[in-house]
């Protein structure tokens, strides 16, 4: 009966010796360098295009404004 848990023991230990070696396969794939720069570059994109958005508004407005404005 000894030996049956001492065979237990040793197959449990190599099972979570093996899975270990799997999770850390699976954390190298799952790699996030380079996860900053496209957070970055993807804040730079909304930035920009919110910029283009307003200036296109703030344009608008003011060459209706100006159409108003009567020569003397």
């Amino acid at each position: 009966m000894i030996q049956f848990f001492a065979a237990l023991q040793v197959l449990g230990a190599q099972a979570l010796d093996y899975f270990g070696d799997q999770t850390d396969v699976i954390n190298r794939a799952r790699d996030e360098r380079g996860s900053v720069t496209i957070e970055q570059v993807l804040w730079a994109v909304a930035v920009i295009t919110i910029s283009v958005i307003v200036i296109g508004a703030i344009t608008t407005f003011v060459r209706s404004k100006s159409q108003e404005i009567k020569a003397p």
